[in-house]
């Protein structure tokens, strides 16, 4: 009886993780929903799926935990954000409606997925609770009793979901593959273009001395002028390219000169509109 005990009811500890976490779990599901900015709300996803872990974990569903954090939130999450935050996704971009209707759509969607929800955990018997104790013991361990099921009941389901990501994976290469339309040029090839022309060190990335790391912004080069060769042609012959470099240029002037003025060099406002500075030995009389 008193092992029944153990097993049915909740613990002080359990109750006070399950309520902080829980809340924790909650509020940032509903930001990952509210917060305009994409950058923010996949780090409230991210943040959700790693309380789920510790829940996982808590419930002795030890293999599921470490693949929530190992796969989902370290792998997946993680290079959703590393892909929003190179292309620069703002608060306007994700306002516009590509599809009439879609709003009413997903909050339909999301209606029926809450009813739905609400139904199943009305419908749940929590008089008995058995737990994973029973089930990770029988073959040794969670790992042993899952790698148990997976390859002896759902073996065909395994099998089934294995051949749909290859194929998906396969299908997704042969769409982004591009035939190349010319010879590929050699490392020494290129060398020569570099030196022959005017740029020989790598180009900026796009976004460099830029308002934010966006791949539709063209790098500036350190004269203060942009580089059409730092952005996709695709983007060019779109004209989806953003101009900033008025803006970048005033920038850079104003802190040529302020930092000219705390340096003390006298001729910064010289530098500033353009003319020669002074030479070394005007420099020096200067000094003395």
């Amino acid at each position: 009886m008193n092992a029944l005990a153990v097993a049915t009811t909740t613990s002080t500890g359990e109750a006070f993780q399950f309520w902080i976490l829980g809340t924790v779990a909650v509020i940032g599901a509903l930001s990952t929903v509210l917060l305009k900015r994409a950058v923010h709300s996949a780090l409230s996803l991210a943040g959700t799926m790693i309380v789920l872990a510790v829940f996982y974990l808590a419930n002795g569903a030890y293999f599921l935990g470490i693949v929530q954090i190992v796969v989902y939130t370290g792998a997946i999450m993680m290079l959703f954000l590393f892909v929003v935050m190179l292309v620069g996704v703002t608060a306007a971009d994700s306002l516009k409606e590509t599809l009439k209707g879609q709003r009413w759509l997903a909050l339909g969607c999301s209606l029926g997925f809450g009813i739905l929800l609400i139904a199943g955990i009305g419908n749940a018997s929590l008089s008995t609770f058995n737990g994973l104790g029973a089930a990770n013991t029988a073959h040794g361990g969670n790992v042993e009793g899952l790698a148990n099921l997976i390859f002896t009941k759902y073996v065909f389901a395994f099998e089934i979901t294995g051949a749909l990501l290859i194929t998906a994976t396969v299908g997704a290469m042969v769409l982004t593959h591009r035939e190349r339309t010319e010879r590929a040029k050699t490392q020494r090839e290129m060398s020569e273009e570099r030196v022959r022309g005017k740029h020989l060190p790598p180009l900026p990335a796009p976004g460099v001395y830029a308002r934010h790391n966006a791949v539709d912004i063209p790098g500036l080069l350190p004269d203060g002028t942009p580089s059409e060769l730092t952005v996709m042609q695709t983007l060019r012959q779109r004209g989806q390219i953003r101009d900033v470099s008025q803006q970048s240029l005033a920038d850079l002037k104003a802190l040529e000169q302020r930092s000219g003025e705390r340096l003390g060099r006298e001729d910064a406002d010289a530098v500033a509109r353009g003319a020669d500075p002074a030479s070394p030995a005007e420099n020096s009389e200067a000094a003395k």
